[in-house]
């Protein structure tokens, strides 16, 4: 296939290093504003071609597909011009700046019979499948809650709060572990270093399911932390991202409560055993994403983190900057 990425700033450089390694481009090209990333691309990859003009490679009728990973505010016309020119599209999280945008590339993609695939690279990564497996098989028993952290010092964006730059990550694992997405949320941040652009955010879900979720992100905290605690009814699992080998760690802890068998009788017995970390597969989740966006471009299968997907972290993420900005106020997601 022929493909041009789109943007390379902090991940375009990954994208484009990916899908050279899958050995399946018979063109490849870069795309830039920057005349000096494009230098040193082809250095990199002598074989790529560059350019400048994002409007020559969409009018280029060999391109087959787009992969963008440009500024949020971007996404969704960079990725509407590309479906309207028959090419596929891959586009970064979140996939556009608001639900409506979302919407219309869904529709312009089924009308024009295009994939459209969104960046949730932690779908494909193998701690995040491995959660999915250990749910389905009810090791964790009901799942009771889920608390995430994601936070580091920098890097601050200019056109986007904390919760758009890092929620989308956690949002689009909690959802895929769920297979739902919440009824309601609420957020609470604030924007200490740049007027306006809050920089720390704690983001509370409430499922129809029962499930509650706590998600904390932030662009100020003293080191880098990547930690999700998930509790259930049998097991509790903590998902630590930083880790270098055991990056899931299963906890045979709980507690159960009997019924009192006298008036005022209550009794709780706590389980405290053995802490079990499952074997991960160790291949790289964005080469994974890579080659499943080329499977579904010569397919014509749909893909797993297809436009609905990204919607619906899209609609979350409106919802959460709507409760920060109104005093956190509880916003139902229809």
């Amino acid at each position: 296939m022929n493909i041009a990425v789109i943007g390379l700033g902090y991940w375009g450089p990954n994208l484009l290093r990916n899908l050279y390694e899958t050995r399946r481009c018979h063109r490849l090209v870069a795309c830039d504003l920057n005349a000096s990333k494009l230098e040193r691309a082809q250095l990199r990859y002598p074989s790529i071609e560059v350019t400048t003009d994002f409007n020559t490679v969409i009018a280029d009728g060999d391109i087959d597909a787009v992969v963008i990973a440009t500024p949020v505010s971007t996404h969704a016309p960079l990725a509407q011009a590309a479906l309207e020119a028959g090419k596929h599209v891959f586009v970064e999280k979140p996939m556009a700046s608001n639900k409506e945008e979302a919407m219309q590339l869904i529709e312009l993609a089924e009308r024009r019979q295009r994939v459209l695939m969104v960046g949730h690279t932690f779908e494909f990564s193998p701690p995040v499948l491995k959660i999915k497996e250990v749910i389905e098989r009810g090791d964790l028993g009901d799942i009771f809650y889920i608390s995430s952290s994601r936070v580091n010092l920098g890097l601050h964006q200019k056109d986007i709060s904390v919760i758009w730059d890092l929620a989308p990550h956690d949002f689009s694992s909690i959802f895929f572990w769920l297979d739902e997405m919440p009824k309601y949320i609420s957020a609470m941040g604030r924007d200490y270093v740049q007027r306006g652009i809050p920089d720390v955010a704690f983001i509370n879900l409430e499922f129809a399911s029962g499930v509650i979720a706590h998600v904390q992100v932030s662009w100020l905290a003293p080191s880098k932390l990547r930690r999700t605690t998930l509790i259930g009814s049998a097991k509790m699992l903590v998902y630590d991202d930083t880790e270098n080998i055991e990056k899931v760690k299963i906890f045979d802890k709980g507690v159960d409560y009997k019924d009192p068998e006298t008036f005022g009788e209550y009794q709780l017995s706590y389980r405290a055993g053995d802490v079990v970390s499952p074997r991960l597969d160790t291949y790289e989740p964005l080469f994974k994403e890579m080659e499943h966006f080329l499977d579904c471009c010569e397919t014509g299968q749909r893909p797993k983190t297809d436009g609905y997907n990204g919607l619906r972290v899209v609609k979350a993420l409106e919802a959460a900057e709507k409760s920060l900005r109104n005093g956190s106020q509880v916003v139902e997601i229809e």
